[in-house]
């Protein structure tokens, strides 16, 4: 199904995108807090549009039974 496989494109982009931010605060390219801050922050909205992607993917499915 093409929604499935948008979904799984939206995941991978999302995990990237991640992943980028994580290295970008190990690799202490942060100088102030408020940078911190703001990067975390871009972490955990994405954490949680994970989470709906999930919880709709999830619905997409039952709605097919």
């Amino acid at each position: 199904m093409q929604a499935d496989r948008a979904l799984e494109v939206l995941t991978k982009q999302i995990d990237d995108k991640i992943l980028q931010l994580q290295e970008y605060i190990s690799y202490g390219n942060i100088d102030k807090f408020e940078e911190y801050k703001k990067v975390c922050g871009e972490i955990n909205g994405l954490l949680i549009a994970q989470n709906y992607i999930k919880d709709l993917n999830k619905a997409m499915e039952n709605s097919d039974e």
